[in-house]
């Protein structure tokens, strides 16, 4: 007697667990994950895209997470392999990233990502001022971009210095370094380990606000001609995997997406909608210059 009540016990307990399964089913679907260049302080990144994650997951009615990633290669990486979904992105970054995923599409960008720019740093002890043009005087001063793979921090400033002075970085500067994100360029430049650097201006902006910025030893000499950079890009197999319209339902929850404190993650005023094309003259720039197989 003993024996069938433990039987029906765990009768029960099998029913149980899969009357709960199929009243949560979503809850045992396989998360969707996200990702973003690593063009600050990974503290500061993980903290904010958090937030993103719970509201994807409001709006979406899936699990929603948030992996932080080392490097820009390593952003583009987990995209191929499918450890995420969906990433944001710069220019150059989303165009390797798409090449390698066949399909994969560009589906938001910031207003302000329409018209992006950088700016040219400098040491106050170099005595250089802001100009709207390009001057001989950074010739043979010592010079850092921020990751290889940055469209802000190396590849669009490098087509300008190219253009402009014709030479590469290796030949126009006595040193040229790598910091690896933006914030990481500031630093540098302002401690003097650097007389030069190139960076995002919106992280410029807010790392001034913040008052990461000494304007007494660092300062804005040059800005670039305005360029598209950063969007969210998405794997092409979601609906595949998560249903029939996910991918517009994901494209749809990041242009709705208004309030002021998930903006901020970014920093962004709004999304807008993107396409492959947007970014057709970022590729063309990159294969010109020679970098394109750099980020792979």
């Amino acid at each position: 007697m003993q024996s069938i009540r433990k039987r029906w016990t765990a009768v029960s307990r099998l029913l149980t667990v899969v009357a709960l399964t199929a009243v949560t089913g979503l809850s045992q679907a396989a998360p969707f994950v996200f990702t973003a260049i690593p063009d600050q302080d990974e503290r500061r990144l993980t903290e904010r895209f958090g937030r993103i994650a719970d509201y994807l997951s409001q709006e979406l009615g899936v699990e929603v997470q948030y992996i932080p990633v080392k490097s820009y290669p390593a952003a583009v990486s987990a995209f191929r392999n499918n450890q995420v979904q969906l990433a944001w992105f710069g220019g150059l970054t989303g165009v390797q990233a798409r090449n390698l995923v066949p399909g994969s599409e560009a589906i938001a960008q910031g207003a302000e990502d329409t018209a992006f720019k950088s700016y040219l740093i400098a040491h106050s002890s170099t005595g250089l001022e802001a100009s709207t043009e390009l001057s001989d005087a950074l010739k043979g001063k010592t010079f850092t971009f921020g990751s290889k793979g940055s469209t802000s921090g190396r590849l669009m400033p490098e087509f300008y210095l190219r253009q402009h002075f014709n030479q590469a970085p290796e030949d126009l500067f006595a040193k040229v370094g790598f910091s690896g994100d933006h914030s990481r360029t500031i630093a540098l430049v302002q401690s003097g380990a650097f007389d030069l650097g190139v960076v995002n201006y919106s992280v410029w902006e807010e790392e001034l606000k913040a008052g990461q910025v000494d304007p007494s030893k660092v300062k804005v000499i040059w800005e670039t001609p305005t360029y598209p950079d950063y969007q969210w890009s998405i794997r092409a197999d979601v609906d595949a995997n998560y249903g029939e319209g996910f991918k517009e339902k994901v494209r749809q929850a990041l242009l709705n997406m208004q309030d002021p404190k998930l903006l901020e993650a970014f920093p962004r005023s709004a999304f807008v909608p993107a396409s492959n094309a947007d970014y057709a003259p970022i590729e063309q720039t990159a294969i010109s210059i020679g970098i394109m197989d750099e980020v792979k």
